[in-house]
């Protein structure tokens, strides 16, 4: 247990990724609310804004980042594979733990404020449930998956390189726009895809069907770690 947290403290040698997020997201929240100042959208009350992924995204590359450049410096203080796996998942875990719990408290600012004084849904919308418990989660596990999906990329990077990369990106181009291209010739955009997510509560979009995703990732980090060599 001692080799786990020493392998989650390593997070901490550059506490500059740890603000990364927050300072991205603070250039998308300051530029959200000239926006809505400027042409007055606060009459329109839009269900929200998509600058909170932005934080989302980053965290995601700082994750590939830590399992590509961390994990050779672990590995040199004798430190396992699977102490590092382990110990960057319970970070993870944590850090999603305090951003949404920071989170839920910014929202309860933004109602109190009325939107920032502009009407501004920033880290609020159409994600938004009743029960503050679950409010958290929601802003939680999609954190957590995307740590995991970055840590998953960065053990593919240092196994296969830049080649496996590329190859990644490409393949899932290809999937998706494979699938994309089906659903338009069934016709079945509306009916499945708009269909399926307009059925579904918040609380499903956000935790339990991202929860299906993480796993996946986390256990495809898993077991590619295992065979990454420094």
């Amino acid at each position: 247990m001692n080799r786990i947290v020493s392998a989650a403290r390593l997070h901490l040698v550059a506490p500059w990724l740890l603000l990364l997020p927050w300072a991205i997201m603070g250039s998308s929240f300051f530029i959200n609310v000239l926006v809505w100042r400027l042409a007055d959208m606060a009459e329109g009350r839009e269900p929200g804004t998509a600058g909170l992924a932005s934080l989302y995204l980053t965290l995601c590359i700082v994750y590939v980042q830590s399992m590509s450049a961390l994990l050779p410096f672990a590995m040199g203080l004798s430190l396992t594979r699977r102490s590092f796996y382990l110990g960057t998942a319970l970070f993870a875990g944590l850090q999603s733990l305090v951003y949404g719990v920071l989170f839920h408290g910014l929202l309860l600012v933004e109602r109190a404020t009325d939107g920032w004084g502009v009407g501004l849904p920033f880290f609020g919308g159409f994600w938004v449930v009743d029960n503050p418990i679950l409010q958290v989660l929601v802003y939680v596990v999609p954190l957590l998956v995307l740590a995991f999906l970055g840590m998953a990329v960065g053990v593919m990077y240092k196994r296969f390189g830049s080649l496996g990369l590329y190859a990644l990106i490409i393949g899932t181009i290809l999937g998706f726009g494979g699938l994309g291209v089906l659903l338009a010739w069934q016709e079945g955009w509306r009916e499945t895809v708009f269909g399926f997510f307009t059925g579904q509560s918040a609380v499903a979009l956000f935790t339990g069907w991202p929860l299906l995703l993480g796993v996946l990732f986390a256990a495809a980090a898993y077991l590619g770690i295992r065979r990454v060599v420094p």
